[in-house]
This record gives C-alpha cells, sequence and structure tokens, in this order.
C-alpha cells in the first residue's frame, strides 16, 4: 500500500508538471513529456558531426517505418517486401503467441539489418499494473530476444502508447527507451489496404515515426504503396536509431515526432 502510494504521488508530480503545456495526451496522465528526433539530433551534433551510416537525417527527408505486435504469419511476405524495396524497419515485437512461436523471423529481422525492439510480453496496459508486472512485462522480451539475436532491445513501445513517470523509471532501470509515432493509420479497425495506404500517406512529414501492425490481413498488402508513393516524394527510409543519429535513445526519455 505505501509502495503504491508513492507511485500515484510520482505520477501525480509528473501529471502536474507535463500540464505546463508538453507535447502528448494519454490516458492515466495529462500530459507526457516526448522529445523529437530533431531535438536529439541537434543536440549530439554539436559534439558529433558525423553523420549515421549511409544515411544523415539532418540533411536527408527521413522517415521510420515501424511495426507493432508481430512476428506473425504476415511477417515472412513483408519481410521480403521490405528486402526486394531495400526498406529497413523498427519490429515492436510481442512475446508471447509472438517472439515465442516465431523465433526465426526474429533473428530474420536482425540478420536482415531491422531494428528489433519490444511491445511488452503480453500486451498489458503498464499504467495499469504493479511495478513487478512492468519489470516482467519489460523483462522477458528482452530476454527472449536476447537469447535469439545476441543482444538485449534498447526500444520499448508501450502497448496503446499509455505510459507515465512510473513507466519511464522502471524503463530507465531496464535500459529502455520509449518510442511513441506520429502516423497511424488504424489498421486495427480496417483490413483495406487502399484505406490503410490513403491515412499514412495524408500523415507523413519528416521525421515521422509511422505505426503499423503486420498481424492484421490488410496492413501488408498496403506496404508496397505506401514505400513507392513515399520515395516518389523524396522520403528516405530509416529505423528509429538511424533517425535519431548522430544521437541515441536515452534509456527512461520518450521519443515522438
Amino acid at each position: 500500500m505505501h509502495g503504491t502510494g508513492r507511485r500515484l504521488r510520482r505520477r501525480a508530480l509528473a501529471c502536474a508538471a507535463a500540464a505546463a503545456g508538453l507535447s502528448l495526451t494519454l490516458a492515466g496522465c495529462a500530459q507526457v513529456d516526448t522529445t523529437a528526433p530533431s531535438t536529439v539530433r541537434a543536440e549530439a551534433a554539436k559534439g558529433a558531426p558525423a553523420k549515421f551510416g549511409s544515411v544523415d537525417c539532418r540533411k536527408a527527408k527521413c522517415i521510420a517505418l515501424t511495426f507493432d505486435a508481430g512476428p506473425s504469419e504476415n511477417s515472412a511476405r513483408l519481410l521480403d517486401i521490405l528486402k526486394e524495396k531495400k526498406v529497413p524497419a523498427t519490429f515492436f515485437l510481442l512475446g508471447k503467441r509472438h517472439i515465442e512461436k516465431y523465433p526465426e523471423l526474429v533473428k530474420r529481422m536482425a540478420a536482415e539489418g531491422h531494428e528489433v525492439a519490444s511491445h511488452t510480453w503480453d500486451h498489458k496496459i503498464l499504467t495499469k499494473i504493479s511495478d513487478k508486472e512492468i519489470r516482467e512485462e519489460l523483462n522477458r522480451p528482452n530476454e527472449a530476444i536476447e537469447k535469439l539475436i545476441g543482444h538485449k532491445p534498447t526500444l520499448m513501445r508501450p502497448p496503446q502508447g499509455r505510459t507515465d513517470s512510473n513507466v519511464h523509471e522502471i524503463s530507465k532501470e531496464l535500459g529502455l527507451a520509449e518510442v511513441l509515432w506520429s502516423v497511424t493509420a488504424k489498421d486495427y479497425t480496417t483490413n483495406d489496404s487502399a484505406l490503410i495506404t490513403k491515412r499514412v500517406l495524408e500523415q507523413s512529414s519528416r521525421d515521422g515515426i509511422i505505426l503499423l501492425h503486420d498481424i492484421y490481413a490488410g496492413t501488408v498488402p498496403a506496404v508496397p504503396g505506401i514505400i513507392d508513393a513515399l520515395k516518389q516524394r523524396g522520403y528516405v527510409f530509416v529505423t528509429v536509431p538511424q533517425l535519431l543519429a548522430p544521437g541515441k535513445a536515452e534509456p527512461g526519455k520518450v521519443y515522438r515526432p
């Protein structure tokens, strides 16, 4: 009870601070303080002028394609498309019934240059469970992913984007930064690939982070059209870490364009 009281007080303080006008409103807290990719790059560039790999998002019109809640039976086809189009993505993976069921796809994601990240073990809403349960939701996929690809993820996406100061503290303790999004097709509401494509293209802008789910039937068929249309508009696809480079995501912080 005493621990719960401390947690609620921390959350209340964080929500009070956020009320000063920070950038994202979420359930469980009035607003969440987020850091934009451009801010990370600008701060890092002061002491690290070198570009990251072959893409410098301080100059290029970058955008990040991210997929939640896989792997699934659709992921192999998605990886084929990304390989054909030469597009890297960031995968926020679920543990139960996903990492457990498709370990070879997790290995393939890492081997083909994609960023492998966490979407928790069982998609529990982190702001509604105990500290012990939060740690379990975050630790279990970390350990499962490490066994498959040799290192733990450094990025996490909270289910439904719901987070608070307590989740930030535990994420920091576990070496995880939180990544939200700026573009959503709400592909969990439709299997219409044309509509999914339309929604993504309408919302996309420089430094955008696109949220899709490869577990739904209409999503993967929409991906080739999304990629082709955004490339025609001059976008360069990067992983979330590349979007932040030469800066890096810091554990306990939340990133969103």
